[in-house]
């Protein structure tokens, strides 16, 4: 493949990270993180956190990328910007609202005084007529179907809390259950550090806890399979099928924020197929995937949980949310979260799962992002192209502006990235580019990277 273009630009003015939990001291009281932050480029103010893989040198969010390759390796990044790394402990801001009380106002009379003896009949008297409060027991009611109660009674007992300690730093990310012997699916950057010698732990519902090892990671989708030690008799998460989520669909996000494990949020699909390119300095995760996005609150620390839909069955893997700048130094759920898809990634799961090399689709050329001279259309300019490639033998050009992708647009070239990622290798897609003054529609079948990483 060609080489990643060094003199990229991008103009993302806010960033995308990872929500794994950032690395705390070890000994830390707080059992807290420090955190990352750089500048993304053209907005001073926007200020990514960063948590992958628990790396306090590591600035990690996501831009277009000019001149990028479309082979393993070469996901659309960011750059690195100007980083400094707070001191001390995390502190937590209570924010104390006013209770305020308001009377029956334009109520008079006879009235008011009917109003107030209604209340009186369900509360208690005291001796000189006050009403006092009493306590109402409902009964606890068993969740109704469908309900975010009954998602969370059939899912929790399937999410666990990952835990990695190394070189003196410790952090937390979340995992799915997919096997009763204690196989878990997280993000490769939650447990990217215990590769290089760390330790690693899972907590499971019960409030037990066990020892866990790496089984296969894969950095390019941000995957990792690992597999608790001397357990049996788990609770696999069910999983269903991504591709049949529409927007505005209810779903629920599960996981660990900032090491709160077991904690539930809920909210809708945002958009489906979201172009989303993740990558910084200080780590290997260079990746990028069409992405599912939520408004349910994803934070530092839900990484690795799993988003299920109202069925409780898992349809995508939480990973990177979108923040803004924090006077707290860190930053937090704004309602931008996204989830990698379960449909594409499942056979690359099978594939760690088995002890095997994950494989990728790849299409064989370097890209670019592209507008017309008028500015009313946009798209992945292709600057070169692979001998032998896939595109070559469909007779993609130089010069060409990728369009669609099926019926995908591509806006830029991450999105042309993230769209054949969402691919298998083998897969035959439609290409429609601009060529000239005309629009010109190829068939190409998707080469794979046979487990080998882009030159």
């Amino acid at each position: 493949m060609s080489e990643r273009d060094p003199n990229r630009q991008h103009d993302d003015t806010q960033p995308i990270g990872p929500t794994g939990n950032a690395p705390h001291a070890a000994g830390d009281p707080a059992g807290q993180h420090s955190h990352r932050y750089g500048d993304p480029g053209h907005d001073p103010y926007a200020a990514p956190y960063d948590s992958r893989g628990w790396d306090p040198n590591a600035a990690y969010y996501g831009h277009p990328v000019p001149g990028h390759p479309m082979g393993p390796g070469h996901a659309a990044g960011g750059h690195a910007g100007r980083s400094s790394r707070p001191g001390g402990g995390f502190t937590a801001a209570i924010l104390v609202g006013a209770l305020v009380l308001g009377g029956l106002a334009g109520v008079g009379g006879a009235a008011g005084f009917a109003a107030l003896s209604s209340l009186a009949d369900g509360g208690g008297s005291s001796g000189d007529g006050a009403i006092t409060s009493s306590v109402i027991d409902r009964k606890d009611a068993p969740a109704s179907e469908g309900s975010v109660q009954a998602v969370a009674d059939s899912v929790l007992p399937s999410v666990v809390k990952i835990n990695v300690q190394a070189r003196g730093q410790g952090g937390s990310g979340s995992g799915v259950i997919i096997s009763d012997d204690g196989e878990i699916l997280t993000n490769y950057h939650v447990v990217e550090i215990a590769e290089q010698g760390g330790n690693l732990s899972v907590g499971f519902d019960d409030g037990s806890t066990a020892p866990a090892e790496v089984i296969g990671t894969d950095p390019m989708t941000d995957l990792a399979v690992i597999k608790a030690q001397g357990v049996s008799g788990l609770t696999p998460a069910s999983l269903g099928k991504s591709g049949n989520l529409d927007v505005g669909e209810e779903v629920v996000a599960i996981g660990s924020p900032f090491g709160l494990d077991a904690t539930v949020t809920s909210g809708i699909v945002s958009a489906l197929n979201r172009p989303v390119s993740v990558s910084g300095q200080g780590s290997s995760i260079d990746t990028a995937y069409p992405a599912i996005q939520t408004d349910a609150a994803i934070n530092p620390g839900n990484s690795g949980g799993p988003l299920v839909n109202m069925n409780g069955e898992v349809v995508g893997v939480n990973s990177s949310i979108r923040t803004s700048s924090s006077s707290m130094g860190q930053g937090g759920s704004i309602g931008l979260g996204f989830a990698i898809p379960l449909d594409e990634v499942l056979p690359i799961v099978d594939q760690l799962r088995s002890g095997e090399t994950a494989t990728h689709a790849q299409l064989g050329v370097s890209v670019t992002d592209a507008t017309s001279d008028d500015g009313m259309m946009t798209g992945a300019g292709i600057a070169e192209v692979e001998g032998g490639s896939a595109a070559e033998a469909a007779g993609l050009q130089r010069g060409d502006v990728v369009l669609r992708v099926d019926d995908h647009a591509i806006s830029d070239a991450s999105s042309l990235v993230a769209t054949v990622r969402g691919h298998r290798p083998g897969d035959t897609v439609s290409i429609t580019v601009q060529r000239g003054d005309e629009q010109v529609e190829v068939e190409a079948t998707l080469d794979s990277d046979e487990g080998q990483p882009a030159s």
